[in-house]
């Protein structure tokens, strides 16, 4: 008898402190993915003759799905500010990790910044180079 009561307290006092963690699970948001395509293919600049060529792929992550058809009818200014952003790179940062990452938060950067002037909101919550091969 004893130990069916103890279940039962256990039961409930575990079920009190999971109600709060679902409210929360609940009004947490919504994020949704958008693959840019086709991929990206650029030059970059190196040092002598030799091009440089990086191709990434990028996916936009928005906190509200209803956010996706904006980036669908924006989608070639986004292209075009990303393209702007990796032909500017030099080799060096192309290559690194750390280069990588400051590339791909200059881009997000750059991408909020032009969406901002177009639709007076910012839309993008991350941009993620979901391949990222250069040459």
């Amino acid at each position: 008898m004893k130990k069916n009561i103890t279940a039962v307290f256990a039961l409930i006092v575990s079920l009190l402190f999971s109600l709060p963690t679902l409210a929360e699970e609940e009004n947490a948001a919504q994020f949704s993915y958008f693959t840019l395509e086709p991929e990206i293919t650029t030059n970059f600049i190196t040092e002598g003759r030799k091009l440089g060529f990086i191709n990434v792929r990028v996916d936009l992550m928005v906190d509200d799905p209803s956010l996706i058809q904006m980036l669908e009818y924006h989608q070639p200014l986004i292209r075009d500010t990303i393209i702007e952003v990796l032909s500017q790179e030099n080799e060096v940062r192309v290559k690194s990790l750390s280069g990588r990452e400051s590339i791909r938060k200059a881009c997000l950067d750059k991408v909020n910044e032009m969406l901002l002037a177009e639709t007076n909101q910012k839309v993008i919550a991350d941009l993620l180079f979901t391949k990222y091969l250069y040459q």
